[in-house]
């Protein structure tokens, strides 16, 4: 065992059997509809603190959501269970109709005498209309809870949004539609950071840590950004000149090759816009992944000058990832690479720094906290501890990670996704393999642009993975 191992190892053995006293405080960031682009994990966006943090702790370069879409995302890793067990796969279904006694993450805590607290988004809300309510939250689950509402709710009429084209017909621009929790809408918005509704999360969460705490704490702080409406200040969007932003480079006919339910989530290629306005989203999504950023910083910054962080796990993740036109797709609720795979990064003290490219899944985080900090988990959970990774970073907890998708149509019925991401391969069967299937070689083709699932000298490969899902979803 190399030096840099026994000190994570000793870290480990010591947490665990620290007395209730000295239990770790915990610092749950989470961010909203976030994929993986930052500097730290190879992408173009500017997070200077998110980067920061991943120098500072263990990042998991390739993560994954069980479900790409919000609240049942949410619902999977808070109570550490898999989408099949809480039967959540939509917006609207609060987790408890389903499994009523379920102990959450923050439940735990909370009855392990943590002061235990949210702010903004951690389960399900409408974005925007629900914006500084409770939403799908589980009271249950917090013993103090705040609910901020920005300018950026009081601004919607300056909010530009894409209608969709229909036919051959392009998309258009409109302001003030006032639909914006799912379409791709946008504003270079006037006024400071404070202002809006992250700043005034980032700015309650460090009033929190401000305040003298007389048991450990487990802070739970959920930005809104970058969900669309993507609202930032103008500044932000002047990080991204439009003339500079690159589109996905595919080839033509790429579509063509996808089952039908692979481009669900967009129906219409790019839903009928342009390049000029495809960049000009693709900056107002960056502008607003920067802008959370900046209130992610001010959060940590705070924990720093309080003395806190020699003793607080912190943890930054977002509940899925995100397309900016990769197949032609926008937004979640894909299983291609974009939408599936998220970030996660983990600081804890005494934890040397590191990263992975081991395969990990979102179900994962609940067991991984509770190791941090010396806690006994529930037994029913179904994702892995992730400590051994951080002790050594070239071993596996799982060889696979699991993701699902579901639509319902009162035309076509229901489709539903199951894809099983694995080192080498994506493969991805729909309706059980009877509305199509695919297989992506990311040894080569980390685009997922060729697939190889009709390719005889992948047939074996398929099996296997074939009855992977088939193990999984039973």
């Amino acid at each position: 065992m190399s030096p840099a191992q026994l000190t994570v190892f000793l870290f480990f053995i010591i947490t665990s059997t620290l007395p209730a006293a000295e239990r770790r405080n915990v610092l749950l960031l989470v961010s909203d509809d976030c994929r993986a682009s930052m500097g730290c994990l190879g992408g173009p966006a500017l997070t200077p603190h998110i980067d920061q943090l991943a120098r500072e702790g263990f990042s998991f370069q390739r993560t994954y959501c069980q479900y790409a879409l919000c609240n049942p995302s949410r619902a999977s890793f808070l109570t550490g269970l898999r989408p099949d067990t809480t039967q959540v796969y939509d917006n609207a279904t609060q987790f408890r109709q389903n499994v009523p006694n379920v102990v959450t993450l923050p439940q735990l805590f909370k009855q392990l005498d943590y002061t235990v607290a949210r702010i903004g988004k951690l389960y399900h809300y409408d974005v925007p209309k629900q914006i500084g309510t409770n939403g799908l939250d589980d009271p249950q689950s917090w013993e103090l809870i705040w609910n901020p509402r920005g300018r950026d709710c009081d601004d919607e009429d300056e909010i530009y949004s894409i209608l969709a084209g229909q036919g051959q017909n392009p998309a258009t621009i409109q302001k003030g539609t006032r639909n914006y929790g799912a379409t791709l809408s946008w504003l270079a918005a006037e006024g400071t950071d404070s202002e809006q509704t992250d700043g005034k999360i980032a700015a309650q969460a460090v009033k929190f840590l401000q305040e003298k705490h007389a048991k450990p704490f487990f802070l739970a702080v959920g930005f809104f950004r970058p969900h669309t409406p993507y609202v930032a200040p103008k500044h932000y969007f002047e990080l991204y000149p439009r003339a500079q932003i690159s589109l996905p480079q595919e080839p033509l006919g790429n579509r063509e090759t996808k089952p039908k339910g692979a481009l669900m989530s967009t129906p219409q290629a790019n839903y009928g816009m342009d390049t000029e306005v495809q960049r000009t989203v693709t900056q107002a999504y960056l502008a607003s992944t920067s802008f959370m950023d900046a209130q992610f910083g001010l959060v940590l910054a705070e924990l720093e000058k309080q003395g806190l962080a020699k003793n607080t796990v912190v943890i930054f993740l977002s509940d899925h990832g995100y397309h900016l036109g990769e197949h032609g797709l926008w937004q979640k609720r894909s299983l291609f690479e974009e939408s599936t795979r998220v970030p996660l990064i983990i600081r804890a003290p005494g934890l040397q720094p590191g990263s992975t490219q081991s395969i990990t899944e979102l179900v994962d985080l609940y067991p991984t906290i509770t190791e941090l900090c010396g806690v006994t988990a529930p037994a029913q959970l179904e994702g892995r501890s992730l400590c051994s990774i951080m002790a050594q970073p070239n071993t596996h907890v799982t060889r696979a990670a699991f993701t699902q998708v579901r639509y319902e149509n009162k035309k076509s019925g229901v489709t539903i996704g199951r894809s099983v991401r694995t080192d080498d391969y994506r493969y991805t069967e729909w309706n059980m393999g009877k509305d199509g299937v695919e297989l992506y070689d990311h040894r080569q083709d980390q685009q997922e642009l060729h697939n190889l699932a009709a390719d005889s000298h992948f047939s074996e490969v398929c099996k296997v993975l074939h009855l992977l899902l088939l193990k999984q979803s039973n």
